[in-house]
Parts: structure tokens; sequence; C-alpha cells
């Protein structure tokens, strides 16, 4: 749940709709599905199991994702789309990643990936064209 908010954090200071919340039980809950088949089996670790595990983690995450994403178009006389909500389905899905590797005993890249993550949300700004 540390990894993922320290994302969310950054989220939430950017008054995003996923932030410290989301982004905590998400982490939280890629990092608790990754340890069932991990504890079931504790003399034989089961690495199909926890592939297929996380496979699904994977999959799961990117409806969140999509719900995150938003279109929209202008009322102008032609219209534009614009995509809103990418850099948060991505946090999301960084997430979910660090909560599997969290889960899997890697606490201390988790935690890493977690710092670089808020790092790149926070120092890296979108370029805007000039017009």
């Amino acid at each position: 749940m540390l990894v993922g908010a320290v994302i969310g954090i950054e989220r939430e200071l950017k008054n995003k709709p996923a932030g410290l919340r989301t982004h905590m039980l998400v982490s939280f809950g890629a990092a608790l599905l990754t340890l069932i088949p991990l504890l079931l089996d504790e003399n034989e670790l089961n690495s199909d199991a926890l592939s297929r595990v996380i496979q699904g983690i994977t999959a799961g995450i990117g409806f969140l994702g999509a719900g995150e994403i938003l279109r929209e178009s202008q009322q102008e006389s032609r219209k534009k789309i614009k995509i809103h909500g990418l850099t948060s389905a991505a946090a999301i899905w960084v997430s979910a990643a660090l909560g599997i590797a969290a889960g899997c005993g890697l606490w201390q890249i988790s935690l890493i990936g977690a710092l670089l993550c808020f790092l790149v949300l926070r120092v890296f700004k979108k370029i805007e064209p000039h017009s």
C-alpha cells in the first residue's frame, strides 16, 4: 500500500479522480493476489500459477485504466478529439506492477519504482506545442 500511496499522493495533489485511495487499493490488491499462489504451497513454488495471476492482474488493471481515460470533443468549426487520463491510467498500471513486485517480496525494487514514478509525475510535465 505504501508504494501505491507514493504515486497516489502525487495524483491527489493534481486533483485527479484516481488519487491516493485508488492507487493504494490497486497496489494492495495486486500484492495480495500475488501472495496467494506464493503462500498456498510454500514447499514448491508454482510459477505457472503465479504467472497466470500476474497476467490476470495486468488484464484487469487495463479496465481500470480504460475507465480513467475520457474522450471529449470540442464544439468548434472542426472537431478535435482530446484524450484525457492517459497518465493517470499509466500510474494505475504502475501501481499494480509495484504491488506485484512487493507481493513477490521485492519491496526494495517496488519502493525504488514508486519513487521513480513519483519523480516522473512531478518533474516531467506535458510539453505543449506552440500555436
